[in-house]
């Protein structure tokens, strides 16, 4: 089973080189499953057994489904569709010495640099031009699918120290190679083309490099996957499909993918943003009830916060705390932190480690050590516009934020398992 599992999730990947990429895919998923779309801008007819999504920002998505009896609260799978690479700048042609044209870039995220040199590299997002029509400002996705760009090393000839340690500079060393002096003044072209649009239509962009190496499953037995953005389109992927197995008769049934993640959430479409709220609101106020009821439904409601998690590195075995050690292909990780950087507790922890019995999933446990800062995810900070009792969890991996991370081919299982069970 989850060799199938491994190959859907490595497709949906493909298909999904940034966040508006991902929700574009996770849409056409949904409506090929009978869900209705909704807009913000538009009012909203919300019926009793219906199943509907809404996205902000072409980047952050929220599907959700309504019992044909009456709701006794909400749950809520929440994952992220960004990762950390790097963006396309404004005028982003620059001439180097007569023969190279280069891309100015700015990172995006907090990634690991070194991966990026020297691969194939292409660049995707949207452009945004006006409809003559109506006059309005349309949005029209851009994958240029083919081998476009590369950052390629110094030779170590002429940096001798560069294995011992040696701190990237974004703005010269991390600059790609978009193609010699003849490729002047092509680029937004090559990105029109792309897009099915003229040139001078475009009126604004945001545009970012990715991988182009495809994934694929490895190891011995085929035990390990790798790919790039699995932090956290793996996680988005294993919940969609967690989320449409569910029978979901009695709660609403909610899969929130939200944008910005890596950047601090602090966006209109992030998990600090009102996305969340207005949506489970809206509808609330759809179906006739109250904010009384809606915060009665909240305090019957549960969130997972799923948002990969790091697994013990072989090289680097004392990085990792004493006794919380998660293992690729060990089971969906439970992340812990005193300091409310995850919002497990107790209870919820307690919540989720049924719902794994009960859908028959492993279970692992990450803290990071004592005397070592972690990052922090989406789950504390959407609880700030939607408190609820939400647990902090992942699936383990080696390399976050590298563009090429690496998987177990069982855990993706494991999550969307545990996800039916949840929305059943």
């Amino acid at each position: 089973m989850y060799q199938n599992v491994s190959q859907e999730l490595l497709q949906f990947i493909k298909k999904s080189p940034d966040c508006f990429h991902a929700v574009s895919t996770m849409g056409d998923i949904l409506m090929e499953e009978g869900f209705t779309e909704l807009k913000e801008n538009e009012k909203w007819q919300i019926e009793q057994g219906g199943k509907y999504f809404v996205s902000r920002n072409g980047s952050s998505l929220i599907a959700f489904t309504i019992p044909e009896t009456e709701m006794k609260g909400m749950r809520i799978i929440a994952s992220h569709s960004d990762s950390p690479t790097f963006k396309i700048k404004e005028n982003p042609e620059m001439e180097s010495e007569g023969h190279y044209i280069k891309l100015n870039v700015e990172r995006y995220g907090g990634m690991l640099c070194a991966p990026w040199f020297d691969r194939p590299l292409s660049v995707s997002g949207r452009v945004i031009i006006k409809d003559d029509t109506t006059g309005r400002y349309v949005s029209k996705l851009v994958n240029v699918d083919r081998d476009l760009v590369m950052i390629p090393n110094l030779a170590i000839h002429m940096n001798r120290e560069v294995n011992d340690g040696y701190k990237y500079n974004a703005q010269k060393d991390m600059l790609p190679i978009y193609g010699d002096i003849t490729a002047k003044d092509t680029f937004m072209k090559t990105i029109a083309e792309a897009a099915g649009v003229e040139e001078d239509q475009i009126l604004g962009h945001d545009l970012f490099l990715y991988n182009r190496q495809e994934g694929t499953v490895w190891g011995a037995s085929g035990e390990f996957l790798s790919s790039g953005r699995l932090d956290d389109l793996q996680c988005a992927f294993a919940s969609l499909k967690g989320f449409l197995a569910g029978e979901k008769k009695e709660y609403m049934a909610v899969h929130c993918v939200l944008d910005n993640e890596e950047v601090g959430s602090g966006t209109k479409q992030g998990a600090a943003s009102t996305f969340l709220y207005d949506t489970l609101t809206r509808v609330h106020e759809s179906l006739g009830m109250t904010k009384e009821d809606y915060l009665i439904h909240l305090a019957d409601s549960f969130m997972i916060s799923a948002d990969n998690a790091h697994a013990v590195h072989p090289n680097y075995t004392e990085k990792a705390d004493p006794v919380n050690r998660p293992f690729l292909n060990g089971g969906i990780v439970i992340k812990f932190n005193a300091n409310q950087k995850y919002c497990t507790d107790g209870v919820s922890a307690a919540m989720f480690r049924d719902v794994c019995r009960q859908a028959d999933v492993p279970v692992q446990t990450f803290t990071n050590r004592s005397d070592m800062l972690g990052g922090s995810t989406l789950g504390n900070i959407s609880n700030t516009q939607v408190a609820l009792n939400t647990v902090d969890i992942g699936l383990p991996q080696l390399a976050m934020h590298s563009p090429y991370e690496t998987v177990g081919v069982k855990d993706t299982e494991y999550l969307i398992r545990a996800g039916e069970k949840f929305f059943s």
